[in-house]
């Protein structure tokens, strides 16, 4: 930096030559078609279910009304959670062609809370936070390759609400 430079200058230009860089690399790959950004825009994703605000709704929105329990679906979840806020639950599918896993919250405002999709080979597992607003059910749902769908569920005491209060 020279005495005629004020300090923002260089910096302006480093960031200009920075961003130069970054677009002509993004460019780049998306030419390439290593970037395919419209396979993420052109996702199916269920509106319907994600949307529904009863427990029945959302699991009929889901095709999944009509599961059957299912042994073969590891649910790890605390019994009591003092912070309905942050509750940490796992789910392992060990049923062979899982294919999705979808989690509803029975008591809350829009039951559905995450579905997953797993692509062939994936290992079914998946661990997420969820905010429950009162003592519910929490119901997993696995589909397989075979258009079946199985779940598991266990009910969760919640001492402190986390989406209402």
């Amino acid at each position: 930096m020279t005495k005629e430079q004020p300090m923002n200058a260089t910096f302006t230009r480093r960031l200009f030559l920075r961003a130069g860089g970054a677009s002509t690399a993004l460019v780049a790959l998306a030419a390439a078609g290593l970037l395919k950004p419209t396979r993420v825009l052109a996702a199916e994703w269920q509106r319907d279910a994600f949307t529904a605000n009863t427990f029945a709704g959302a699991l009929q929105a889901h095709g999944a009304s009509a599961s059957a329990e299912s042994r073969d679906i590891v649910f790890s979840a605390p019994d009591i959670a003092e912070n309905g806020a942050q509750v940490v639950i796992d789910i392992a599918s060990n049923l062979p062609g899982s294919q999705t896993i979808a989690v509803f919250a029975e008591k809350n405002p829009m039951p559905l809370a995450a579905s997953v999709r797993f692509a062939n080979g994936a290992l079914p597992q998946l661990r997420i936070p969820l905010k429950l607003a009162e003592t519910m059910r929490v119901r997993a749902v696995v589909k397989t390759a075979d258009g079946k769908t199985w779940h598991a569920q266990k009910e969760i005491r919640v001492t402190l609400g986390g989406c209402a209060g």
